[in-house]
């Protein structure tokens, strides 16, 4: 499982617009080493990540309701869109990877996110009942096996890689989640309880697991603990405090995807000066220059959803020249 080679630069996950054959199109020509399944969440609810995920789980269901996803007693409407959706991503993916061999990415929201996201019957978010929260954890490990299983089988070549979005997990491990009527917070989860959730969730995927979060104070350590073989991040938002925990991970061979590139619209630097702050972090921490293009992973700092679509194709691109120039030039 560890000697998968990586790619030297990918993408997050989400993209503008809803045609998945030109977004499979436009992923597989950016990425020739590391291609990902691109998600459209303007296609609408169940293109979403929540409804996407939702999905996948295993006798759970769940349905839009005005304030969200709901838990729900049976399949419905919502459901067979969500997995309807992800069915032609997944027929476009195979189409653009006929004889792909590497690794290649799939992206679902990670237990905590979704306990945060997702809501009980009585309209209070899955994270208020401890109970729930490992239900969702059991269901959201065995969706995502017979997942994985589904990608092998319809790209043989490929590595999967599994990308957990954990967004709101910061949150829940401060807390910072609000309930359903906005004037209180959910209390903190333990943290011992966050990380060996997490610890099953990554063991059960018997994949190489990155964990994404474009949110400040990413709780590096923590993940690390859990399994996670790499750490998808928004460089910008990384302060001194976070120094100490990238230097460990780097040096403990997990692997960093520094999202550089930004993720809306708006001008592109070179490609150099979009890694410079990396190399300058490398210095700074007395890490060897050489290992830099191992350890890196470079990606936009989130998902292209909010981009235009000529922005997005040209981010991608931006990405992997970027990532040339930190391996052709590492000091």
């Amino acid at each position: 499982m560890s000697g998968i080679v990586w790619g030297p630069a990918t993408g997050v996950g989400s993209l503008p617009g809803g045609d998945a054959r030109e977004a499979a199109r436009t992923v597989t020509g950016s990425f020739e080493d590391f291609p990902h399944l691109p998600e459209l969440p303007a296609r609408g609810p169940g293109a979403d990540m929540i409804g996407r995920t939702a999905g996948l789980l295993v006798e759970l269901y769940a349905h839009v309701e005005p304030s969200g996803w709901r838990m729900s007693d049976r399949p419905g409407r919502d459901t067979r869109r969500a997995r309807s959706w992800l069915g032609e991503d997944l027929d476009a993916l195979e189409e653009f990877t006929q004889g792909y061999e590497g690794p290649l990415k799939v992206q679902a929201v990670g237990p905590w996110t979704l306990a945060a996201a997702l809501e009980l019957r009585n309209g209070e978010a899955a994270l208020a009942d401890p109970g729930a929260c490992r239900d969702l954890a059991d269901s959201l490990a065995e969706g995502l096996r017979g997942h994985l299983a589904e990608v092998r089988r319809r790209v043989p070549g490929a590595s999967p890689v599994l990308q957990l979005d954990e967004p709101s997990l910061t949150a829940v491990l401060r807390g910072r989640v609000r309930t359903a009527s906005g004037y209180r917070t959910h209390r903190a989860v333990d943290r011992q309880l966050a990380e060996s959730t997490l610890r099953e969730v990554v063991g059960a995927a018997g994949v190489p697991v990155v964990v994404h979060s474009c949110a400040p104070e990413v709780p590096f350590a923590l993940l690390r603990r859990a399994g996670a073989a790499g750490i998808s991040f928004d460089f910008a938002l990384l302060t001194e405090r976070d120094e100490e925990s990238i230097g460990e991970a780097a040096e403990g061979g997990t692997k960093l995807f520094a999202g550089v590139v930004p993720s809306t619209d708006g001008p592109l630097s070179d490609p150099a000066g979009s890694v410079m702050g990396v190399r300058t972090l490398w210095r700074r921490l007395g890490l060897n220059p050489g290992t830099l293009a191992e350890s890196v992973v470079v990606t936009p700092s989130c998902g292209l959803a909010g981009a235009s679509p000529g922005y997005a194709r040209a981010a991608l691109a931006h990405g992997v020249r970027a990532a040339r120039s930190l391996a052709d030039n590492p000091e």
